[in-house]
């Protein structure tokens, strides 16, 4: 939210999802065995050393999470397809999720009456 929620944009909120979704991301657990630590990297290179260069760095480096927005290509790469910042992507993103907003139907007036009455039981409940 922008200067104290007189603003609003879609596009930060769009950011902000897919980067809760990278903090959540191990509450579904993170497989550890010699593979997804790189352990045959890491002993050949060294402890301490560059292993960022390894086959298998680039092989595991997306279990971490899988960030729909973020490009983690070599720059060459980001550049022939665009050079889109993290905002643009995330506009692309606001338009697509506006334009296949399903379409709802609203309730009928006995759907709202049955809700209203349920309401008021409830609430007479409580009282």
């Amino acid at each position: 939210m922008l200067e104290l929620g007189m603003s609003f944009s879609l596009e930060q909120l769009v950011i902000d999802d897919v980067i809760n979704g990278m903090n959540y991301f191990p509450y579904n657990g993170i497989e550890v065995n010699e593979k997804t630590i790189a352990y045959e990297s890491i002993r050949k290179v060294g402890i301490g050393n560059d292993f960022l260069g390894e086959k298998d760095t680039m092989e595991n480096i997306s279990i971490l999470s899988h960030p729909p927005l973020i490009d983690r290509e070599m720059i060459e790469t980001w550049v022939k397809a665009g050079s889109k910042s993290i905002v643009d992507v995330a506009h692309d993103r606001v338009v697509d999720i506006l334009k296949n907003i399903p379409q709802r139907t609203p309730l009928s007036s006995s759907q709202r009456a049955d809700m209203d009455r349920v309401i008021k039981e409830s609430d007479k409940k409580i009282a």
